[in-house]
């Protein structure tokens, strides 16, 4: 026995005792034995972009890396340019003015942003209002703070959009976050100006902050393109709105995103960062303004390959049994697994040790989310469309 083992009295702190190790952590040492064990795995699991930023970004962070004055610690909450061109982007495609100071915080990924809300604004017994399914982070972010997560169904039959006149009226004074995300992940739905006006009508009768999770606003496909929240009037006085460079400009490893929004919260947000990180590298901030500043046609031409990947990814599962609707943007397409199937884990896990075709079980997501799967269209085209022959042909012994 090591002699270490009977140190017994380590022991994590209750607020994450309960915690298990995050979904794509235990996938990827899955992965990694079957690999080792020679199994030819294609990865359709994680929403990470198989394809690089633009070159003239790419060259801004080499120019920027070879200054000798650019490897100092950066401000906290980002450079003043960076924020100044957070504005610019909110001002150009939906516009939306900001103030570069007050409304805009620089993140380390827009996860960072959406864990720390919940750390700044919830008290135990507090309630946060969690889509279901939902990106994980929400929950988990509220639960560590202490709070109730209240889960909000997203249904086929209301356009995966949370029903909020279902929460009961004792549930929304108790709120304190009302959580959304469109373009959705995992369902890859769309909310309407209608919705969101009544989103906001709810979140000033109640006095919610609505937190907007937007990293997909600009994967959108045929002729969409998806809103923003702080179009709609009111929404500045109750929202805080959360993007990313990650999915729009093919920076996901860069960890780069943003808050902007009511700037109270932003001033909530920029101080707990204060405490627990040193803002990033400034050569990825000064990439991140040239991103969101510079030629944005190349984003149509990249969209159009993630539309023939969704094409593909459809068509295929729709030819297995799935039923799977048409998603407009975002890079998921979310599937309702073939008649007697109801267990996506098992669905999954038996699907990967099968045939090496790695997807995402939809109850990773939440209780609602059973019964589905989510295919992402980070991967590449031709590797798409084996995945999809090799599913089909699965279903089919």
């Amino acid at each position: 026995m090591n002699e270490y083992e009977n140190y017994t009295f380590i022991q994590p702190a209750d607020r994450i005792a309960s915690f298990k190790p995050y979904f794509f952590a235990s996938l990827n040492q899955k992965i990694a034995q079957l690999r080792a064990q020679g199994m030819d795995v294609i990865r359709l699991d994680m929403g990470s972009p198989d394809l690089p930023p633009a070159d003239f970004i790419i060259d801004a962070l080499i120019q920027s890396a070879r200054r000798p004055d650019t490897h100092g610690y950066s401000p906290n909450g980002g450079t003043p340019a960076f924020r100044k061109a957070v504005a610019e982007y909110y001002l150009n495609r939906f516009d939306v003015s900001l103030d570069p100071q007050k409304e805009v915080l620089a993140l380390v990924g827009s996860k960072e942003g959406l864990f720390n809300l919940s750390q700044v604004l919830l008290n135990p017994g507090d309630i946060s209002l969690v889509p279901d399914p939902g990106y994980p982070v929400y929950a988990a972010g509220s639960m560590i703070a202490g709070a109730e997560v209240y889960p909000m169904p997203l249904l086929k039959e209301n356009g995966f959009l949370p029903d909020l006149d279902a929460i009961p009226p004792e549930v929304a004074r108790r709120a304190k976050i009302l959580w959304l995300n469109y373009p959705n992940n995992p369902t890859g739905a769309v909310a309407t100006y209608d919705f969101y006006m009544k989103v906001i009508e709810f979140a000033h009768r109640y006095q919610v902050l609505v937190a907007s999770d937007a990293p997909y606003t600009d994967i959108c496909f045929e002729g969409y393109r998806a809103p923003s929240i702080l179009q709609i009037p009111g929404a500045r006085e109750v929202t805080v709105e959360f993007n990313s460079l990650s999915k729009t400009y093919n920076m996901a490893g860069w960890r780069l995103g943003m808050a902007v929004g009511n700037a109270r919260v932003i001033s909530y947000l920029h101080t707990y960062k204060s405490q627990s990180d040193s803002s990033q590298f400034q050569a990825i901030l000064d990439a991140g303004t040239v991103a969101l500043t510079g030629d944005q046609s190349w984003i149509e031409q990249r969209n159009d390959i993630y539309r023939q990947r969704r094409d593909i990814v459809v068509q295929g599962l729709r030819e297995a049994g799935f039923t799977v609707d048409i998603p407009p943007a975002a890079i998921y397409v979310w599937a309702k697994l073939p008649p007697g199937h109801n267990d996506s884990t098992d669905f999954c896990t038996r699907l990967l040790e099968s045939t090496g075709v790695s997807v995402t079980p939809g109850i990773v997501y939440g209780a609602h989310g059973e019964g589905y799967l989510r295919v992402s269209l980070g991967t590449d085209t031709e590797l798409i469309q084996k995945a999809m022959e090799r599913i089909k042909g699965w279903i089919k012994e």
